[in-house]
């Protein structure tokens, strides 16, 4: 359940839980439960919520806002499923040229929107609420992989690196399609633990014990390659120095507030990543410089700092109608 939230939710129990069954379920529940309820705007999060809410919108007369968090026709999970995609692709070119308000999360993301269907698509982060500064002392030599286990996500390669690093444990928090797959391939790394899905309190709490956060995707596609993942503005609230993909926007990030480090498309192999840990954590100018680098990104990379980007856009909508 959704504990602590300042808002009303529901949460749909579906009869079929993958496949096309589930997104044609899932779209005629969705769709019926927006028409039967009472609203001033809706928000379209991703493009299988797209459809149901373009089409409740019509019939309302209310304005709808589309929030891309991904390319999603450009997933690891689409690229190689060209009937599956094609579908996909299908609906959005039906209905992204009709949509008058769009954001995203980066500005990779926007130019990417406005080169295949034109029109201003606006960038609002996806930062996290401004955090508490963490406890202060030394860490345990924790390296952290938070996130879904699905396909691209680097995470093979983290657990083949603790070969390397076996003063370190890795510890990797969350869920999803490869996950068994993953506890196979560590069963015999003692240094390797599965957390599986934990709270948004406790993950923060394991986050702010962590020496290193790790975010590396894999150039999958151009959903991964421009990518901006939560958990990296996860990682610097919690003032842990990051490792991350040489990706267009994570790199940038990284290059900008100087809160970890980047290991090269040429660097993907155990030894190296192992190198590249030992290298930032294990020197430790380098590594307080990073610290500081997160404590003060933290100040400027949080939700309280994004939002008012939002409430202008909606002042917007509104004043149009």
């Amino acid at each position: 359940p959704l504990t602590g939230r300042p808002y009303q939710w529901h949460r749909m129990r579906l009869v079929f839980q993958r496949g096309k069954a589930f997104y044609l379920e899932f779209t005629v529940r969705l769709f019926w439960a927006l028409l039967v309820r009472r609203a001033d705007l809706i928000t379209a999060n991703d493009l299988d919520t797209l459809l149901p809410c373009y089409l409740v919108s019509r019939l309302k007369g209310i304005p709808l806002l589309y929030d891309s968090h991904e390319y999603f026709t450009e997933v690891p999970e689409l690229v190689h499923r060209p009937r599956t995609r094609a579908m996909w692709l299908w609906l959005e070119r039906r209905l992204f040229p009709r949509l008058r308000w769009v954001i995203t999360v980066n500005d990779s993301l926007a130019r990417a929107y406005t080169a295949r269907y034109g029109g201003p698509v606006e960038v609002i982060r996806n930062l996290p609420l401004r955090q508490a500064p963490p406890p202060t002392g030394e860490r345990p030599a924790m390296l952290l992989y938070q996130g879904a286990l699905n396909l691209g996500r680097g995470i093979e390669l983290m657990i083949d690196a603790m070969a390397f690093l076996p003063a370190y444990r890795l510890e990797i928090a969350g869920r999803g399609d490869v996950e068994e797959a993953l506890r196979q391939r560590a069963q015999a790394m003692p240094n390797v633990h599965f957390h599986g899905f934990v709270p948004p309190e406790a993950l923060r709490d394991l986050t702010c014990q962590a020496r290193l956060g790790f975010s590396l995707e894999e150039d999958l596609g151009a959903n991964y390659r421009f990518a901006s993942p939560n958990k990296v503005y996860d990682y610097i609230q919690a003032h842990t120095p990051v490792l991350v993909s040489d990706l267009p926007e994570m790199a940038a990030l990284v290059r900008a507030h100087g809160v970890g480090d980047i290991l090269p498309a040429d660097a993907r192999t155990p030894q190296e990543l192992a190198q590249r840990v030992r290298a930032l954590v294990e020197e430790p100018a380098r590594y307080r410089a990073a610290v500081e680098a997160c404590q003060e990104a933290a100040q400027q990379l949080n939700w309280e700092q994004e939002r008012s980007r939002l409430l202008t856009l909606y002042e917007r909508v509104f004043s149009e109608q």
